[in-house]
């Protein structure tokens, strides 16, 4: 995720151009740079660091134009350094360009391209859409506009992007596909960005482009027309009525709410890590004589839903180790490999965990979210989960992230060790590959249903959550989420514990949410039932989470939401966001302060 801020104004615009892309650091913070026209020729200054860290150094603020584009990144394609830094420029230094998302056929592009004599100076798939709008000038398409549009119709994937031109004095052209972008109409200025926050310090009237649409924006007008037909395009104008810190939250209430909604994709940004990756894990794994998943929190429900995954598909058991307890359990030597897993890269029982395992020779790997932490530093095999920043307290996106990663690693440990052919990999893969799908299905059409229930119910001070095989982790990481946010009472536990002592708790006081397995798990279906059935037959409510189909489970709860149907490989991750949302509706419906609970912090550096 990165963020695009642009201004065409009357005065130098460098201040509001930087305070733009510092009001977007959320959404990327690796690099960031700016690019202005001026006296006919554009200005290009970026680096590595964080927005004041690269003012300090390139002096951003001190650039002189009229009209000028940024951008703040959190890499995607290529590493964390100067030349990958955006924006980025043709070889003649007469087009700029700043973009969000991912170009999808950018290799044949740049392939092209390099045989027309472009010379590429980084490793982006945003490079190629400088060089290719240069090349459609030379090739003669006409004005600046045409040039624009007609490479953009090259383009595959998704983007936002903003285009200025020493050729088109005083304009950007900016245009998105499944990646936001909104105008912003100020008195003295026009504005661009990823989000309301690019600009809400200056005016509060905006334009939202839609997935199609490309616009031509200068000081004193804007014109938005379809990509395909070039025909224009008529657009209301927004009156923003959210604060600043609203606008950083893309229009949701909370960040908790907004990063539980980023997580379709964020299962696709997982899914296009490299197998090659993954499959060095899977070596490791396949090599060592013992093999532990470490996290604390809700990385180690993650890793335990892991072992589950890993059990599965190659036949092969990971124990999943609380890190802050792992030092003192396991004697680990040159032959072992601990996993590690972290949102932040910086938790120290993790960090701790780490340093043990090396110590003793052990190899080690970690699927981590920021880039360059000590984490990344610390371990010899680094997964980037490419999630983006998560600034909510609570981990959803990134959580879920780790659970897939986990999944596409056992899929490549079942074919390193004989138990999957690579056609199943890939079938499995696909099917993975409709998560994102399925779980954008239950945000827009279920998350009414979370919402009632809880509002309903938001005076039981006890939870309990039950589930067997994987959905016992599962069930333990809801738990976590209501006590996290919530600040209630709430325990996660199997369900075949229930009746060795737990089951005595059953009153009035206590709600049970159990989370039912696909349908298609037979077993595994029959005794949750049984379960559910112990509680009500004591008198306990019993609030269902159940898939569509589920014949079996009907009538058999208190209340129950129904989720889409899906198969055994997804369910798991079905009942995580349920439980998300959940927690949230409670916890708002408590005012509770969603995105900083009390004494949490979003990571743990001390013991």
């Amino acid at each position: 995720m990165c963020g695009i801020a642009g201004v065409a104004g009357s005065t130098n615009i460098a201040q509001r151009l930087f305070r733009g892309i510092a009001a977007l650091e959320y959404r990327g913070y690796d690099s960031c740079g700016m690019a202005v026209q001026r006296n006919g020729t554009l200005d290009i200054r970026k680096n590595i660091g964080t927005v004041e860290s690269v003012n300090q150094n390139e002096r951003l603020t001190d650039m002189k134009g009229l009209v000028g584009i940024a951008h703040t990144r959190w890499a995607t394609h290529g590493g964390v350094t100067r030349e990958n830094a955006h924006p980025h420029s043709d070889n003649n230094g007469r087009v700029a360009v700043v973009h969000n998302g991912i170009i999808s056929n950018y290799r044949d592009i740049r392939e092209r391209l390099g045989k027309a004599g472009a010379v590429f100076r980084s490793e982006t798939d945003t490079e190629v859409i400088a060089h290719l709008i240069a090349h459609h000038l030379k090739q003669g398409a006409g004005e600046f506009e045409r040039a624009f549009v007609a490479a953009l119709r090259e383009l595959e994937g998704t983007f936002a992007l903003a285009v200025i031109s020493v050729d088109a004095p005083g304009v950007i052209f900016c245009c998105k596909r499944e990646s936001p972008l909104i105008i912003g109409l100020g008195d003295d200025a026009n504005y661009v960005g990823s989000d309301f926050n690019a600009f809400i310090e200056y005016t509060r009237q905006a334009v939202i482009l839609e997935d199609g649409e490309y616009a031509v924006v200068t000081r004193q007008s804007y014109a938005v027309k379809n990509l395909r037909t070039e025909e224009p395009v008529p657009k209301e104008v927004t009156e923003i009525e959210w604060d600043v810190e609203m606008a950083r939250r893309g229009g949701y209430p909370h960040y908790m709410l907004k990063e539980i909604y980023d997580q379709p994709a964020t299962v696709q940004a997982a899914l296009r890590i490299p197998r090659s990756d993954l499959a060095g894990v899977a070596r490791m794994i396949h090599g060592s004589r013992l093999a532990f998943l470490g996290g604390v929190g809700t990385t180690y429900y993650m890793a335990a839903m892991g072992q589950y995954f890993f059990s599965r598909f190659s036949g092969r058991y990971l124990p999943a180790v609380s890190t802050d307890e792992l030092p003192h359990l396991a004697d680990m030597g040159p032959e072992d490999c601990l996993v590690a897993i972290s949102q932040s890269g910086e938790t120290y029982d993790t960090l701790t965990a780490v340093r043990h395992a090396k110590r003793q020779g052990a190899k080690t790997a970690a699927i981590v979210n920021v880039m360059g932490s000590s984490l990344v530093r610390a371990v010899d095999l680094p997964i980037l989960q490419g999630s983006g920043p998560e600034i909510c307290v609570i981990s959803t996106k990134a959580a879920m992230s780790q659970a897939v990663l986990l999944l596409l690693s056992s899929l490549e440990l079942g074919r390193l060790s004989g138990s999957l052919e690579e056609a199943e990999v890939l079938l499995l893969r696909d099917e993975v590959a409709s998560l994102g799908d399925r779980i954008a299905e239950t945000l827009n059409e279920r998350s009414g249903f979370l919402h009632t229930a809880a509002r309903q119910h938001q005076r039981m001070k006890n939870w309990l959550y039950l589930g067997r095989g994987i959905y016992y982790p599962a069930a333990l990481e809801c738990a976590l989420k209501m006590k996290e946010v919530t600040y209630l009472h709430a325990e996660g536990m199997s369900a075949g514990f229930l009746k060795h002592g737990t089951i005595s708790l059953i009153d009035e006081n206590m709600y049970t949410i159990v989370l039912m397995p696909a349908p298609e798990e037979k077993e595994l279906h029959a005794l949750t039932r049984s379960s559910a059935e112990e509680v009500r037959a004591r008198g306990g409510f019993v609030l269902g989470f159940r898939f569509e189909g589920d014949e079996a489970s009907q009538g058999l709860f208190s209340e129950e939401i129904v989720l889409p149907r899906v198969s055994s490989l997804l369910a798991p991750f079905l009942h995580l966001v349920a439980g998300q949302l959940f927690a949230y509706f409670l916890a708002v419906a408590l005012k509770r302060d969603v995105d900083r609970p009390r004494a949490l912090a979003k990571s743990v550096t001390v013991a």
